[in-house]
């Protein structure tokens, strides 16, 4: 599998590899430095990443799809970018089953979260599914030709639990699930045609209070261990920078340079 990157319903498999790739939070830190010597930082409390890619002789249909997101014709945007190297595609205190109770949502009951490194709990009512939310999406972007992994080993020995991907078209709408139980490890599903997003859930047969614990949301197989990947998250992209060049010595392909930044909910 290539990169995947577009607009979440139209992801193109970008096969040709990247010549450069370069990710990193834009940390901003700031230093302060007293009279006396002593040294103080500050660092935003959001710390948005970046992503730099670069091809060179990039084939004629894929510069086209990128020409097309670049130019915003089809809205403003976010877009995803499906890197085939990151191992969980949840955000690092989801995985780790931390963080604010907005990271999940239970169809009946409620969820327990504290914030900071507290770990996070359901109280689950018979029947219940539990969902592991994206941050912008209606779930997470996918693709027909994709095979998406699930696990969440914490919940696998509650008697009864079932592993389901929700698969979602891309207006959201709920349309097919990929179940069985947890006991039995990690969940694969194929993506089927014409749907856009998946969603990791959990679902329960009886009422009681559990760890929500570590999980991971990969397209390669995790290993069946209770301590999952750690969540690179899979956030949305504004493209702030475009380059478009006819290769050197044959102008039937470019080289191409994007720059991309994470940006929050609203679209940008």
């Amino acid at each position: 599998m290539g990169m995947w990157i577009g607009r979440p319903g139209a992801l193109r498999d970008i096969k040709d590899g990247a010549s450069k790739f370069e990710r990193a939070p834009d940390i901003a830190v700031r230093e302060f430095r007293s009279l006396g010597g002593a040294v103080t930082t500050w660092a935003p409390p959001v710390q948005p990443r970046r992503l730099a890619l670069s091809w060179s002789a990039m084939e004629p249909d894929d510069v086209a799809h990128l020409d097309r997101l670049a130019q915003r014709i089809d809205g403003p945007g976010p877009i995803a970018v499906l890197d085939p190297l990151t191992r969980n595609f949840l955000d690092g205190t989801q995985a780790l089953g931390q963080g604010a109770a907005q990271q999940w949502s239970v169809s009946s009951g409620s969820v327990l979260a504290l914030g900071g490194t507290a770990p996070a709990a359901v109280d689950a009512k018979a029947g219940a599914e539990l969902s592991w939310l994206h941050p912008t999406w209606p779930g997470y972007p996918v693709s027909f030709g994709m095979t998406v992994w699930w696990w969440a080993p914490a919940l696998a020995s509650v008697a009864g639990a079932t592993l389901r991907l929700l698969w979602q078209n891309a207006a959201g709408d709920r349309r097919l699930v990929t179940a069985w139980e947890a006991s039995k490890g990690p969940l694969p599903g194929a993506v089927p045609a014409d749907m856009a997003y998946v969603t990791p859930l959990v679902g329960f047969t009886s009422a009681g209070v559990h760890p929500i614990g570590a999980s991971v949301l990969s397209t390669e197989a995790p290993p069946r261990s209770a301590v999952p990947p750690l969540g690179e998250g899979c956030p949305a992209m504004s493209i702030t920078g475009y380059t478009h060049a006819a290769m050197q010595g044959n102008g039937a392909y470019r080289d191409i340079g994007l720059t991309m930044v994470e940006v929050p909910r609203a679209t940008r």
